[in-house]
C-alpha cells in the first residue's frame, strides 16, 4: 500500500478559529480525519502532519522523497500556507526529491491579497489546488489517485 503524506505549514493548526470567514469552521482534527476517509477510499496509507517550522517542512519532503525512492509514495499534498510565497527551501527539497506533489491551499488566493498570487511551489508541483475549502484535501488525494491509475 502506497502512502500519501499530507504537509501542512504555518498557522494551519489554528484552523477554526483563525479566519473562519476565509478558512471555515473546520479544524485541523476535522481535516486529518477527512484525509483518512479519503486516503482509505482511496488504497492509500496516510502520513497526516502540520509543523510552524519550515526546517521539518523541509525534513519532511525529505522523507517522502526516500518513500518516493523506494516506489511506496503515491504522492504529497502540500499547504505550505505563507510558505508557499516565500521559500525557496521547500522549492528546493521539492526538486531535489522529485514527489508527485499538488499544492493545495483551502482560500483562493488568487482572489486575495496580490503578495498571495505567487507560488514559489507552484513551478514544481503537479497540481495546484485552490479555493475548494477543506474539501480540497479528500479532492487532492483522490487527484493523486487518478494519476497514479493515468501513471
Amino acid at each position: 500500500m502506497k502512502t500519501v503524506f499530507v504537509l501542512n505549514g504555518p498557522n494551519l493548526n489554528l484552523l477554526g478559529s483563525r479566519e473562519p470567514q476565509i478558512y471555515g469552521a473546520q479544524t485541523l482534527a476535522d481535516v486529518q480525519a477527512l484525509c483518512e476517509r479519503a486516503s482509505a477510499a482511496n488504497g492509500f496509507a496516510l502520513e497526516f502532519r502540520q509543523s510552524n517550522h519550515e526546517g521539518e517542512l523541509v525534513d519532511w519532503l525529505h522523507e517522502a522523497g526516500q518513500l518516493h525512492a523506494e516506489g511506496r509514495l503515491a504522492g504529497v499534498i502540500l499547504n505550505a500556507g505563507a510558505y508557499t510565497h516565500t521559500s525557496v527551501a521547500l522549492l528546493d527539497a521539492i526538486k531535489g526529491t522529485g514527489v508527485m506533489l499538488i499544492e493545495l491551499h483551502i482560500s483562493n488566493v488568487h482572489a486575495r491579497e496580490a503578495f498571495r498570487h505567487h507560488s514559489y511551489i507552484s513551478p514544481v508541483a503537479k497540481a495546484v489546488m485552490a479555493g475548494f475549502g477543506v474539501n480540497g484535501y479528500a479532492l487532492a488525494i483522490a487527484g493523486l489517485a487518478g494519476m497514479a491509475v493515468a501513471a
